[in-house]
């Protein structure tokens, strides 16, 4: 069992080098660079929309509290 456990997780390794190799040097890699790239700049962007929201929302609530 120990033996079959050892040489599965050996070809998950060799293949996961494998992907990580065609991903950066194969067909599509300039693709999938850009593609991370634009998806990272989108999650950032949200990121940072959701913070200012809240902190809009944080101020007129105080400034709306404050004239009450």
């Amino acid at each position: 069992m120990d033996i079959t456990k050892k040489a599965k997780e050996e070809l998950e390794n060799r293949l996961d080098k494998i992907e990580e190799f065609i991903a950066s040097n194969g067909l599509g890699s300039t693709y999938l660079k850009k593609a991370r790239k634009t998806q990272r700049d989108i999650n950032l962007a949200l990121v940072l929309s959701g913070v200012v929201t809240i902190a809009g929302i944080a101020l007129w609530m105080t400034i709306k509290n404050n004239k009450d």
